[in-house]
């Protein structure tokens, strides 16, 4: 299944400042609706938005990158004296999506977990964003309900052990369902964990999301589900929403932190719904 929609893919390989950036791009061009970018989490990869690149990209160019220091793309340089670590990321993201659609051609963008920071930080300095909509995303700042430990897959003995471990942390973090860890999720996480070698983690921990969603005036969709153990979700969406009429907090019931994923029929209409909308 993963090669079968990777074939549907138009693979692109954008170099910015030595760091070169896999993109894929999907669905048609549209004259109404600009292209929509989504960005993964950490320890991710594009394929974090598997189950929803049928439903997004049916009527417009959908662009899903791996981002610099994930899966097939290059590592970012280490960030210059006074930068923030994620900074050189950022670089490499924008000129390269610049390259092959154009410097200020307008976006809708998204993103999930480490993604989502990393989204709304994009935008903030890039510009020329339409909409965003963020899942589960990093850098709120607030407490993590976290029960059970997650375990390093790294350092397992053998491949049964990494096996166990990274099924155990699907659990632990991911998802909130057993039933949802099913083949594909597994095989998502372990292709995507072994291409990390970019720590985002501490970009995460360290906030600045609120900050950055308050440099765009356009509208905002924020979304978690019920059992995310990366936040508090109700209190989390109700403090994010309050006093922002162009920010719209949904939490999805029964999901976990990869809520596009295991709640995926929903979170496809959520965003549709979102993105599709007149400004």
């Amino acid at each position: 299944m993963l090669a079968q929609i990777d074939a549907r893919a138009t693979a692109h390989d954008a170099e910015h400042e030595g760091v070169r950036v896999r993109w894929r791009r999907f669905g048609p061009d549209s004259a109404t609706l600009p292209p929509l970018v989504l960005l993964h989490g950490g320890h991710g990869s594009w394929m974090h938005w598997l189950r929803n690149i049928e439903a997004l990209s049916a009527e417009r160019a959908l662009w899903l990158p791996d981002m610099p220091g994930f899966h097939d793309s290059g590592v970012p340089p280490a960030p210059a004296a006074g930068e923030a670590a994620i900074d050189p990321l950022l670089r490499a993201l924008g000129g390269t999506l610049d390259a092959l659609i154009g410097a200020g051609t307008p976006i809708d963008l998204g993103g999930f977990s480490f993604g989502g920071l990393t989204a709304a930080q994009f935008a903030a300095r890039r510009g020329a964003v339409r909409r965003i909509a963020l899942m589960g995303s990093g850098g709120h700042g607030t407490l993590r309900r976290m029960t059970v430990q997650m375990i390093n897959w790294r350092a397992a003995p053998d491949r049964e052990a990494e096996i166990a471990a990274l099924r155990h942390n699907l659990g632990a973090l991911m998802l909130h369902d057993p039933a949802a860890i099913d083949a594909l999720a597994f095989a998502i996480h372990d292709i995507s964990c072994h291409g990390t070698r970019f720590r985002s983690k501490d970009v995460s921990l360290a906030g600045g999301l609120q900050a950055a969603l308050a440099t765009h005036d356009g509208p905002q969709l924020l979304v978690w589900g019920e059992y995310d153990v990366t936040a508090d979700p109700r209190p989390l969406v109700a403090g994010l929403a309050a006093g922002h009429p162009r920010r719209r907090a949904v939490v999805v019931d029964g999901a976990g932190h990869w809520v596009q994923y295991e709640r995926a029929e929903e979170t496809n209409r959520l965003l549709r719904d979102f993105f599709g909308a007149p400004d």
